[in-house]
């Protein structure tokens, strides 16, 4: 069959093939490997002055890995994109956490067993080079946590990635911007503090839905337990309640800005809310 065919046909054919073979390769980092855990960058299709890439995450079974707020134990990641090169600005876009026990009584917020973290890459000038450059300190635990250090890089090079239906998905596991009340599967309908040292946050969704919720203070140094659920929700109801514990000397909660992540079956939503 082939015989019949020009040979420069089928160079030109292997010469795609090859180019293909490239491209695909150089739209993720060589994976960074420690104990219980690997970690690589993923490039997005270069097009215009921003860009999606994305940090993924491989875990062990049983380890974990933490969320910008870990919860009461662990070690929430520290990552840096200084050292690219054409890079203005790096947003870092949180998936949807999960909660789980922290092995002395307490609750860690993180990933397991696989994260993809994309990032909204700002480029100096777009065209221009761009390599992305990441130094990412971070902690892996299970009976006993690991520090772990990775230096990954990867230029954008791909009009179009191999990896942009990978980054599409992980964009979807990013909380949306809601407001209270809003008309969402579920929602956060009121937030009350009762009393000086406790918050009550009431949820609608269907009564067969697990949601878990998260909150933040206006600064990292607010270390807010996490909500629980409790008993005597009206019907379509789920409440929640935390006390407010964990804030800097001096701070005062009245008027402070606190971020609510509501994660539900199917979607996730976050929330600004100022606490009265």
């Amino acid at each position: 069959m082939t015989a019949n065919v020009p040979t420069r046909l089928v160079l030109a054919a292997l010469f795609v093939l090859t180019m293909l073979g490239v491209a695909q390769a150089e739209d993720a980092s060589a994976w960074i490997s420690e104990d219980h855990s690997s970690v690589r960058l993923l490039a997005g299709s270069r097009s215009g002055a921003v860009l999606l890439g994305g940090i993924e995450m491989q875990l062990s079974p049983g380890w974990k890995t933490y969320w910008r707020t870990p919860g009461d134990s662990g070690v929430p990641p520290r990552i840096d994109f200084s050292k690219s090169d054409n890079i203005e600005a790096v947003t870092i876009l949180w998936p949807a956490p999960s909660a789980f026990p922290d092995g002395a009584g307490g609750i860690s917020i993180g990933y397991k067993k696989h994260v993809v973290l994309p990032l909204r890459i700002v480029t100096k000038n777009p065209d221009k080079p761009v390599t992305l450059r990441a130094s990412i300190d971070y902690a892996v635990c299970d009976n006993l946590c690991v520090p772990v250090q990775a230096q990954p890089e990867l230029p954008f090079v791909s009009v179009a990635s191999t990896q942009d239906s990978v980054l599409s998905a992980a964009l979807d596991s990013v909380p949306v911007p809601a407001n209270v009340g809003d008309p969402n599967p579920v929602t956060i309908r009121d937030v009350e503090r009762i009393g000086d040292k406790d918050v009550r946050v009431d949820v609608v969704a269907p009564e067969s839905a697990k949601v878990a919720l998260f909150v933040e203070g206006p600064t990292p140094e607010w270390a807010l337990p996490v909500p629980t659920q409790v008993e005597g929700a009206p019907p379509g109801i789920k409440r929640f309640r935390f006390a407010l514990d964990g804030l800097p000397s001096g701070a005062n909660p009245a008027g402070a800005l606190l971020k609510f992540t509501l994660v539900g079956p199917d979607k996730a939503y976050e929330f600004n809310v100022n606490l009265q």
